[in-house]
């Protein structure tokens, strides 16, 4: 059973979502109002997934003897959001291997493809099946297997949506595929296909998942329940902006799974609450919530706990918030953008503005002109209203120095700062950048690459895809007049040690 401490907020909140649970576990789409009503009617199966996840164990079971019998000891997962960020908590909390692709970085995509691939086994996940990232990142898998004498077919797996174009592909080349529920959307599908099918083929017992997820969900419909004081106490002032300790020892990385679930389902309408992912149990900017012991918010329970007790919180939250949980309309605007300007480019080739400053490393891109590093970087501090949010296009697991970043820019700025990586950040608080609250500050890193990596059947690389996915998303926060600063690293590794030290000596 989940158990709480230290949420007293809200208390005003409680009655009104005591009669919203019942509701709720019925699957009531009535619940956001009737603007929503339409969304949620195809959205709420999540509710139901502790129970109808079940009839997902024997397939589950053949994929992994299948998996077992082809000797495959190296599971490299293809998805963006909801589809990959679930699997990631989940390899962490068990000590299992699985290596999450959800870039489009060609120096990221190379390490993980550059290698023997004759034990991989890929895990294709998309629920639209036309994620450009997954699609590409597909593509180049399939590549690379060809290349090495391998057969695609005894090194894919795909988990999709029934009839998605992604499902029709695979089936007429002969992969395996796992349908999801398509009336679960991708942020809360972690307890579905999409969460325990990589769970099950690094050797997770998905059972244990499901069976926790619903004997805690039992307690959600009472009154006062946990998922009552939570929700209440994330719509009122004070959690605005909340800190999630992300270093759990028992559940490594949830801080991101939550941050995506929360940020990209409240944060519409100029509402929402964003969710800060730090790695301390206490922070003077906010309230930070942990996942052990110690803290002054906590919430414990299991994996499969958590993964429920989120998902029912996100919703009840959302209600109180007067905001539908379950659309995404600025993710959708940033992936037209992207498409927008490869369309251009392929025309008339890559367009970028001429820097508004320069030093040896570093290219700065603003509507304004400064004579120092320093001085954009207090710019951006200057133009936040609520928050900062850092927005790093490199390669994670690399390039990590520049998390350091998130820190200085915060004890500097007393305004909570977020970082994300790009283009995952794009299908989590990218939707809050755009549709919540309009209080943020942007700063966008790029970095030169020396590798071009096409992109068969397309006209442009990854090397273009991540530099249109940057360009498109700062067209839309500037479209907005929201504040934009981008740094782009001419040298990926001293661009960072100057953006850290300009930083440091603000």
């Amino acid at each position: 059973m989940i158990q709480i401490k230290g949420f007293s907020t809200g208390l005003e909140h409680y009655q009104s979502l005591n009669q919203i649970t019942q509701r709720l576990a019925k699957k009531d789409s009535n619940i956001w109002g009737p603007a929503a009503q339409a969304e949620a009617s195809i959205r709420l199966n999540w509710v139901d997934l502790p129970e109808s996840s079940r009839d997902l164990l024997p397939l589950l079971d053949a994929l992994s003897a299948w998996s077992r019998e082809l000797k495959h000891d190296n599971f490299v997962l293809c998805g963006m959001g909801g589809s990959s960020l679930a699997p990631e908590v989940i390899a962490a909390t068990y000590g299992k291997k699985l290596t999450v692709l959800d870039s489009t970085d060609p120096e990221h995509v190379s390490e993980v493809l550059n290698r023997d691939l004759r034990s991989t086994c890929f895990i294709i996940g998309s629920k639209s099946g036309s994620t450009i990232e997954t699609a590409s990142q597909k593509i180049a898998a399939e590549q690379h297997l060809i290349k090495q004498g391998l057969r695609p077919a005894e090194h894919l797996v795909v988990v999709t949506d029934p009839g998605s174009p992604l499902d029709i592909q695979a089936r007429e080349s002969g992969y395996r595929v796992i349908n999801a529920d398509p009336n679960v959307g991708g942020r809360f599908s972690a307890l579905s296909a999409f969460g325990l099918t990589p769970a099950a083929l690094i050797g997770v017992d998905v059972s244990i998942l499901i069976d926790d997820a619903y004997a805690a969900a039992l307690e959600f419909p009472n009154p006062d329940s946990s998922v009552v004081k939570v929700a209440a106490a994330l719509a009122s002032k004070e959690f605005t902006y909340f800190g999630i300790a992300n270093n759990s020892k028992s559940l490594p990385g949830l801080g991101d799974w939550i941050e995506q679930l929360i940020a990209e389902s409240t944060g519409k309408d100029e509402k929402g609450v964003l969710p800060v992912v730090i790695n301390t149990l206490s922070n003077p900017l906010f309230p930070v919530i942990a996942f052990d012991d110690e803290g002054d918010f906590v919430v414990k329970g299991s994996l499969g706990e958590q993964f429920i007790f989120w998902e029912w919180v996100t919703a009840l939250t959302s209600y109180l918030l007067k905001v539908d949980p379950f659309n995404q309309p600025n993710v959708t605007e940033a992936k037209e953008k992207t498409s927008a300007l490869l369309s251009r480019w392929s025309q008339s080739g890559m367009a970028v503005p001429s820097a508004a400053f320069a030093t040896q490393n570093v290219e700065v891109f603003a509507a304004t002109q400064h004579g120092t590093i320093e001085e954009y970087l207090a710019e951006a501090i200057s133009n936040a209203d609520g928050y900062l949010a850092i927005m790093a296009y490199l390669h994670r697991g690399v390039d990590d120095e520049i998390t350091q970043l998130r820190n200085l820019m915060e004890e500097r700025a007393k305004k909570p700062t977020t970082f994300g990586w790009g283009p995952r950040f794009l299908h989590s608080t990218g939707q809050f950048h755009k549709g919540g609250p309009r209080l943020g500050s942007f700063i966008q890193i790029t970095g030169d690459t020396n590798l071009t990596w096409p992109i068969s059947g397309q006209s442009y690389g990854f090397e273009t895809l991540i530099m249109a996915q940057a360009l498109g998303d700062n067209e839309a926060l500037t479209s907005r007049n929201f504040p934009t600063i981008r740094f782009h690293l001419k040298d990926r590794e001293l661009g960072i040690k100057e953006l850290l030290q300009a930083a440091a000596s603000l």
